[in-house]
């Protein structure tokens, strides 16, 4: 489940662009200004970037610059821009890729794709462990303190999601739409009841605790 944070201030692209790759199994965190994305960048947990280069308040260069001081995630360029020039030069500042718009979303995918097979530190379905627990994707199953713990499909997923980025505060929105692929509603009660009953089927394992609620903001997983 990648999490990509699109930064694109043309509202149609930057939704359509979205909601493409959420149907394609992504969670997806947009930003509308080169500092709004920076913000969301500095929240960690990203693991590709969608990058425009012509932003309100910090260009898309400065933005690529400034990440690569500290990061080699990928980086894929989104520009109406054609010339040969401005390519080279964005390659050279530290992107990975280059597309020119308009462009095919199918087209931006399979780039994505691609981006993703090279940086990625661990094979799909790989297991996670954190703490006492261990989950295994490709079997669906979750042991706590030795124990398995039955979950649904939904709340296995939920789990899954704060496990594989346990430092990361995820909000309800990111929760509902990375595990459920549709729009969240505003207030919404379906995360809180699941949470809960994900920390009821814990209790007997001593782990039910670990899902941590971060109030106004969503849950993370605690760390100890």
């Amino acid at each position: 489940m990648p999490h990509i944070l699109i930064i694109e201030d043309d509202t149609d692209i930057n939704n359509s662009t979205a909601e493409y790759l959420r149907r394609q199994g992504c969670l997806c965190t947009q930003a509308f200004s080169g500092t709004e994305g920076r913000l969301l960048w500095q929240g960690g947990g990203i693991d590709l970037l969608l990058v425009d280069l012509m932003l309100p308040g910090l260009s898309g260069s400065e933005l690529i610059g400034e990440i690569r001081k500290s990061s080699q995630a990928p980086i894929i360029v989104l520009s109406a821009r054609t010339e040969l020039s401005g390519k080279v030069e964005l390659l050279g500042l530290g992107a990975d890729d280059y597309l020119t718009k308009p462009f095919q979303l199918e087209e931006l995918w399979a780039r994505i794709l691609v981006q993703l097979r090279h940086a990625s530190a661990a094979p799909a379905g790989a297991v996670i462990r954190f703490r006492d627990w261990v989950l295994n994707p490709e079997e669906r199953t979750l042991t706590a303190g030795g124990q398995p713990v039955n979950l649904t499909a939904h709340e296995f997923k939920i789990v899954e999601l704060l496990a594989a980025r346990p430092k990361r505060v995820f909000t309800k929105q990111q929760i509902y739409e990375a595990v459920w692929q549709e729009s969240y509603a505003v207030e919404d009660k379906t995360i809180a009841v699941h949470i809960s009953n994900i920390r009821s089927k814990l209790r007997r394992s001593g782990t039910g605790s670990y899902i941590q609620t971060v109030w106004g903001i969503g849950f993370k997983l605690s760390e100890g």
